[in-house]
């Protein structure tokens, strides 16, 4: 079941225990298992960590980020834009705006992305750092993980209102308990998105 193999890492980091390991957004992690794969969503400090990526990082790791966090790693990196796509075997992932409307943390001209990850026969929308925004309504994914924090990202009743958009067959809200948001902001969600919410305890990587 692939909701079981999503593992949240606390704050906005989440491990995907696919046929391929997947990583996006790793951040304050001990270590884990070795990526096949790592996303990087935008370049604040608190998603990009290249000492993070260097824990999970083989030789063989493609690591698929956005432009001006690409610039800042090493190794088998992609640079993507919203709307461009990768694909490693197993894993096809493609990048999709994430932006703010009313507050200025993501500029939508930064180019900033969130992923649509499809991996054995479901896809996986890791929606980033973004407020609900127009290009959600043409979003199709199975299970979504969405922030919830408010501050720098949706709230927990934008966020809900994205999944009632998208009407996935399961949600996990993230982006809270670390620097913003609180687990009343992942309940709140929970009550108010139609989707079954899976409220993960947080894994430490």
């Amino acid at each position: 079941d692939m909701l079981e193999k999503i593992k949240w890492l606390g704050h906005s980091s989440v491990r995907i225990d696919a046929e391929k390991i997947i990583y996006i957004d790793p951040w304050k992690i001990k270590g884990g298992p070795r990526a096949d794969v790592i996303l990087i969503s935008h370049s604040h400090g608190d998603h990009l960590s290249p000492a993070d990526v260097q824990k999970i990082q083989k030789a063989d790791t493609v690591i698929i980020a956005s432009g001006d966090a690409a610039g800042q790693l090493t190794g088998d990196v992609r640079a993507l834009k919203p709307g461009g796509q990768a694909a490693v075997p197993g894993v096809t992932v493609q990048a999709v705006p994430a932006y703010n409307l009313n507050k200025s943390f993501h500029p939508k001209s930064n180019d900033w992305i969130g992923f649509l990850i499809t991996v054995g026969n479901k896809t996986i929308y890791y929606g980033g750092d973004t407020d609900l925004i127009p290009e959600m309504k043409d979003i199709r994914a199975d299970i979504l993980i969405l922030p919830v924090g408010g501050t720098y990202t949706m709230t927990a009743k934008e966020a809900a209102e994205a999944a009632n958009l998208i009407r996935p067959e399961a949600a996990i809200p993230i982006h809270y308990g670390d620097i913003v948001g609180t687990a009343a902001d992942a309940e709140q969600f929970k009550k108010l998105c139609k989707a079954p919410v899976e409220i993960k305890t947080a894994v430490p990587g």
